[in-house]
């Protein structure tokens, strides 16, 4: 992808229906790095059976902010599920933080969590355990053998749409109705 590069950089990545991976079947993706090495993205759409609450006691956090101690945690990726990664709005200076877009940014610095736990971080995030990572050019070819179709990304859908229509809602976003797409359907 050198020569006249198209990365997809905050896009959403979705799985097509005929992806049976247990791992990724009918999940969105945020892209939150993509170039000639490969790929990173966290899933947005899969909650794990644990809030955020549990995340601060774990890393010794003192939280006051009861509505961030309620928040759910997702299931990024099936990749270094002990890390944490904070898909937020892009204020605030943390000390590990890749700015994704003008106004969207990943941060896996601890910084973020305690200002989230004292109701001082971004209002907007999603706190996710664990990445899912592509090699060079593997995402390429994912997407070439109709595995995902990408997107833009949409912030009410990374942050206010339910999760359990996001994956829908991702699709619908450029017109398609993706319960009726069938395996064939896709890139050509």
């Amino acid at each position: 992808m050198k020569n006249g590069a198209t990365y997809l950089n905050n896009q959403f990545l979705i799985a097509m229906p005929n992806l049976t991976d247990p791992g990724f079947s009918h999940t969105v993706t945020y892209l939150c790095q993509h170039n000639d090495e490969g790929a990173l993205g966290i899933v947005i759409n899969r909650l794990i059976d644990m809030k955020l609450g549990e995340i601060f006691t774990q890393m010794d956090i003192k939280a006051s902010s009861q509505s961030a101690i309620d928040a759910p945690v997702f299931s990024g990726g099936p990749v270094q599920q002990e890390r944490g990664f904070v898909i937020h709005e892009a204020t605030g200076e943390w000390d590990s933080s890749l700015l994704i877009s003008d106004i969207i940014a990943l941060t896996t610095s601890r910084d973020i969590l305690e200002a989230i736990a004292a109701g001082e971080g971004p209002q907007n995030y999603l706190v996710a355990l664990g990445y899912a990572g592509w090699g060079e050019g593997q995402l390429e070819r994912e997407i070439i053998s109709n595995a995902w179709l990408n997107t833009p990304s949409g912030n009410d859908i990374l942050f206010s749409t339910p999760v359990s229509q996001r994956w829908y809602a991702a699709a619908n976003q450029i017109g398609i109705d993706i319960n009726k797409l069938t395996a064939p359907a896709g890139h050509g």
